[in-house]
C-alpha cells in the first residue's frame, strides 16, 4: 500500500485505537505511545492483514498484544493512574477524585469481561458496536453485559449504604 493509504488509515483509525488503549491502560501517555507503536507495526506488516476482520479490529488486536508485552516487560499488572481516568458528571474536584476511586474499585470487583466492557464504554466512550467488534462478540452481548455490570455496581453501592 502507498504512503497515502497508510496516512488515511492512521487518520481514520488512530482515535479508535487510542481510545481502546486508554481503556486498557488508563494512562494518556502510555496509550499515546502504544498507539504510535501499533500503527508502526501495522504499517510494517500490512501485507499480512488477511481481511478476516475489520481493519480497526486488527489494529486493536495489535494494540492489545503490545500492551500485554509492555506488562510482561515491566512486570506490572496495573498501570491505572486514577488522575487520568476521564469520567463525567461530578461537580467538584475532591468529590470527583473520591468517586473515581470508588467506581474503579467497584468495577474491579466484576468479572474480567464485564470490567473490560465497562471501561471501554465509560473511559473510551466506545459504542457497543465498536466494543463488540473488538472483543469478537455481538453488539447485543456487549450492551447486555454493560447493563448487567451497571446493575451489579448499583447493588454493590446499595449494599455498602446498608
Amino acid at each position: 500500500m502507498g504512503t497515502q493509504n497508510m496516512e488515511e488509515i492512521y487518520i481514520e483509525y488512530s482515535k479508535q485505537v487510542y481510545k481502546y488503549l486508554f481503556c486498557l491502560t488508563h494512562n494518556d501517555l502510555i496509550a499515546e505511545e502504544l498507539t504510535q507503536e501499533t500503527f508502526y507495526r501495522a504499517f510494517k506488516y500490512l501485507k499480512q492483514y488477511r481481511g478476516d476482520c475489520k481493519l480497526y479490529v486488527w489494529l486493536c488486536q495489535i494494540a492489545k498484544n503490545l500492551w500485554y508485552k509492555e506488562l510482561k516487560r515491566n512486570k506490572k499488572t496495573d498501570f491505572i493512574n486514577l488522575e487520568d481516568v476521564q469520567l463525567m458528571g461530578y461537580e467538584n474536584i475532591e468529590e470527583n477524585s473520591i468517586n473515581k476511586i470508588d467506581l474503579i474499585n467497584k468495577i474491579k470487583q466484576l468479572d474480567g469481561r464485564t470490567q473490560e466492557i465497562i471501561f471501554m464504554k465509560i473511559t473510551g466512550e466506545m459504542t457497543f458496536k465498536e466494543i463488540g467488534e473488538i472483543l469478537g462478540i455481538s453488539e447485543v452481548v456487549a450492551r447486555v453485559t454493560f447493563y448487567r455490570g451497571k446493575q451489579k455496581l448499583k447493588e454493590v453501592g446499595n449494599d455498602e449504604e446498608k
